[in-house]
């Protein structure tokens, strides 16, 4: 973690966009790592138990991080398919963030925690917090804001004590979100629309010297009309953008996301990635990775028009 002239930790949306600048990226890879899709064979040795198969998973994770790195300013480990896998899991995860940030990216913590008092402060404390002078798990954390801002405050004081980013969910890319998310409040706007407004003002205080702020959102790249919709209710958030690839969108469908600038938003994504080599045979899985990591940063920055 990098800090100013006086000792404090660089916020995390100026750090990003120093990434964006110098990768010419706005991509960030997903991993999730499923056992059963790992490569043949680290799927034979994560057959001998649960500390073989993490260890199985570490080694899988490493190899992404290694082959994508030139392509992509960060990756997206997504926890609960490292909890699976029981403590040796979480030490998978830690190995594999510190090998991320010494490949030179950022580690956003995909854990959608949240919850009241002591225990958000844990979570907190858990993902972005710095310990006993060791930096913190991960540089962000995605983070669900449906109990409020009083369940939001430790992770917003982690971002001014310690230079972490959140990304609240706002607007997701599964099916079911329309459930809940899309509902219609009383005066008319869906209820994300409400939540984004509220990221929006959560976010004032922590705007850096590129004029994002470290408090972004969570928004599908499967519902484009929202993107747009989206950014004009957030300009200053860094928008996290779930969906591309496997689950359907392509870089066209995120061009709006990046009006207020070539790091206002990110796209993630993962399987398309992470296991592109099933679809490229005979391919090694890294190379395959880092072809398919390769092709689709070049496509973003062009839809992104930067």
């Amino acid at each position: 973690m990098t800090s100013d002239a006086a000792g404090a930790p660089t916020p995390f949306a100026d750090r990003l966009a120093d990434a964006v600048e110098r990768k010419r990226s706005q991509l960030v890879v997903g991993l999730d790592p499923v056992v059963d899709l790992l490569p043949v064979e680290l799927r034979g040795e994560a057959a001998a138990g649960r500390a073989a198969a993490a260890g199985a998973v570490e080694r899988f994770c490493k190899g992404i991080v290694d082959a994508v790195a030139p392509y992509v300013v960060g990756v997206k480990p997504q926890v609960a398919f490292f909890e699976a896998l029981g403590s040796d899991g979480w030490r998978a995860l830690e190995i594999v963030s510190r090998h991320a940030r010494e490949a030179g990216l950022l580690v956003i913590a995909d854990a959608k925690r949240c919850d009241i008092g002591s225990t958000a402060r844990a979570y907190a404390a858990a993902f972005v917090e710095s310990r006993d002078g060791e930096p913190p798990l991960a540089d962000a954390v995605t983070v669900s804001p449906y109990l409020g801002r009083d369940s939001v405050d430790p992770f917003l004081a982690a971002c001014r004590r310690d230079g972490a980013g959140l990304f609240l969910l706002v607007r997701t890319s599964n099916a079911g979100a329309a459930e809940l998310q899309d509902a219609v409040l009383a005066d008319g706007r869906p209820v994300w629309r409400h939540v984004a407004e509220l990221v929006d003002q959560w976010g004032e205080d922590f705007v850096g010297a590129r004029g994002l702020s470290s408090v972004g959102a969570v928004v599908g790249a499967t519902v484009p009309r929202i993107v747009g919709e989206a950014r004009r209710e957030m300009p200053r958030a860094i928008i996290l953008l779930p969906g591309v690839g496997a689950q359907g969108a392509g870089p066209a469908d995120v061009a709006r996301a990046f009006t207020s600038g070539p790091s206002s938003a990110l796209v993630n994504a993962s399987r398309s990635v992470i296991y592109a080599y099933r679809d490229a045979p005979p391919d090694d899985w890294r190379t395959a990775a880092g072809a398919e990591a390769a092709r689709l940063s070049a496509a973003v920055w062009s839809a992104a028009g930067w």
